[in-house]
C-alpha cells in the first residue's frame, strides 16, 4: 500500500526546521567547544558548506525520484543495490543515535539530576505513539515545537546579546586545525535534519518542487540561527559551555536573565522534541523502504490500512533507541551520529554525480565538494565512535551479504 500525499511546503520546511534546530542549538555546543575552541565560527562555516552541498544533492535526487527512502532509494538507482544499502544502512544506524541524542537532550532540559535517563525512554515511546496515529498528527505537532522552540532561543540571543554578565567569559582554547574540522564533524550532527524531507517524498505534495524549495528554505533558517546562538554562547560563557548539559539555560542565567531561563529549558526540551519526533519520523520510512527490497526483514514493511504510517518501522526504532539510552552518553551518541550520517551524504553526492544532464539542477561541483567534505569530517571525528561506528556498517554488510547468499539457495 502506497503513503498518502499529505504533506504541504510548510509542512516539510517545519519537519527539517524541527530537525535541525532541536539537534544543533540545544545539543552540540558543548562538545564541539571543547575541540575547536576560538575557532568555533570557522567549523560552523564548513559544516554548513559540506550541509549546503549535501543539500542541494538530496534536493536534486528526491526531484527524480519522489519515493520514501531517501539517498537508500536514489543509490538504488542511480548506482545499484549495494550503494543504496549501504547508504541507507548508514542512515538507520546514524539516525537511531540521533534520536538518542535528542531524548537524552531533552531529559537535560526538561528533567531534574537523578530522571534523567527515565524521562529520555518516557520521550522516545510518546512520540513513537504519536507517529502510529498518522503523518499529518506528525506535521501539526512539529509546526507548535518549531515556534515554541524559536521563542525560547529569541530569549537566549536576547540575553547573550543584551545581558551583563558579572564577570568576563572563560577565554576559550586556541583552534587547531584538527579541532576545527573535527568540531566541524561534530556540528554536521546539527544540520542532518533538512534532509528529513526527502525521507518522506512519497508522502509531500508534489514533490519535484516542493522538496527542493523545502530542503533550502529550512538548511538557510538553521543556518541563521546557528550563526546567532554560537555567537551569544561565545559572548557570554566561552570556556565554561564545555561540559555542560544545557549551555543555552545557562547562558541566560550567567547573562543576569535569570528569568528567561525557565523559558529557554522549555524551548530546549520542545526543540529536542520537535527533532526525536521528525527523526523517528524519518527512520521509520528509510526502514519501511529497506524492508520492502528485503534489505531489512520483511516484517517491517508493512504500511497500517488506517493510519497509513510504517508502525512495526517505527515501533522497532523506538525499542532500539530507548536501549542505547540505557547505556550512551550524549557526546558518544553524537559522534556516532555523525560517522554513519556522513558516509550517507557520501553516498547521496555520488548518486546525485551520476545523475543526467536533464534532471540536473546543481553543477557537478556541489556534489565534489560535499563528498570531499564528508571524507574530511568523517576522518577526524573521535576515534571511539568511528571504530564503533565501522564494526556496525560491516555488521551491515555482512549481514545482506549472508541474507543474499541464503535466498540464492
Amino acid at each position: 500500500m502506497p503513503l498518502a500525499r499529505r504533506l504541504t511546503l510548510t509542512d516539510a520546511v517545519a519537519i527539517g526546521l524541527g530537525s535541525m534546530i532541536g539537534a544543533g542549538v540545544f545539543a552540540v555546543w558543548s562538545p564541539a567547544l571543547g575541540v575547536a575552541g576560538s575557532g568555533i565560527l570557522i567549523a560552523l562555516a564548513i559544516a554548513a558548506l559540506v550541509a549546503f552541498c549535501n543539500a542541494t544533492s538530496s534536493a536534486q535526487l528526491a526531484a527524480a525520484h519522489p519515493v520514501a527512502g531517501g539517498t537508500y532509494a536514489y543509490a538504488r538507482a542511480e548506482i545499484g543495490p549495494w550503494s543504496g544499502y549501504i547508504a541507507g544502512w548508514c542512515f538507520v544506524i546514524g539516525k537511531i543515535a540521533s534520536c538518542a541524542a535528542m531524548a537524552m537532550t531533552f531529559a537535560a532540559y526538561a528533567a531534574p539530576e537523578g530522571w534523567h535517563t527515565t524521562v529520555a525512554v518516557l520521550a522516545v515511546a510518546a512520540l513513537a505513539t504519536v507517529n502510529c496515529f498518522g503523518i499529518t498528527r506528525t506535521a501539526l505537532l512539529t509546526r507548535i515545537l518549531v515556534v515554541i522552540s524559536l521563542i525560547g532561543l529569541a530569549a537566549v540571543m536576547a540575553s547573550g546579546f543584551a545581558g551583563a554578565p558579572a564577570a568576563a567569559p572563560a577565554p576559550l582554547p586556541d583552534a587547531t586545525a584538527y579541532g576545527v574540522l573535527q568540531g566541524a564533524g561534530l556540528l554536521f550532527f546539527a544540520f542532518a535534519g533538512y534532509a528529513r524531507i526527502a525521507t518522506m517524498g512519497e508522502e509531500v505534495v508534489d514533490p519535484a518542487r516542493t522538496i527542493p524549495r523545502a530542503i533550502v528554505l529550512a538548511l538557510g533558517g538553521a543556518v541563521l540561527v546557528y550563526v546567532l546562538v554560537a555567537v551569544a554562547v561565545m559572548l557570554t560563557l566561552g570556556a565554561d559551555a564545555v561540559g555542560s548539559d544545557h549551555p543555552l539555560a545557562d547562558v541566560a542565567a550567567v547573562a543576569g536573565w535569570e528569568w528567561t531561563e525557565p523559558v529557554v529549558r522549555v524551548a530546549g526540551a520542545t526543540a529536542s522534541l520537535g527533532a526525536l519526533l521528525a527523526l523517528i519520523t524519518g527512520i521509520g520510512r528509510t526502514t519501511l523502504a529497506m524492508a520492502r527490497e528485503s534489505d531489512l526483514p520483511r516484517f517491517l514493511a508493512v504500511v497500517d490500512e488506517r493510519w497509513h504510517v510504517p508502525q512495526r518501522a517505527e515501533i522497532t526504532v523506538a525499542l532500539i533507541v530507548v536501549g542505547i539510552v540505557l547505556v550512551a552518553d550524549l557526546r558518544g551518541a553524537i559522534g556516532f551520529s555523525s560517522f554513519g550520517v556522513l558516509l550517507y551524504y557520501l553516498i547521496a553526492n555520488a548518486a546525485a554525480f551520476r545523475q543526467h544532464a536533464d534532471v540536473r539542477r546543481y553543477p557537478r561541483a556541489l556534489q565534489v565538494i560535499g563528498a570531499i567534505g564528508c571524507l574530511v569530517l568523517v576522518s577526524t571525528l573521535p576515534v571511539v565512535a568511528s571504530l564503533i561506528g565501522t564494526g556496525v556498517v560491516l555488521a551491515g554488510v555482512g549481514y545482506r551479504m549472508l541474507r543474499l547468499r541464503v535466498t540464492s539457495h
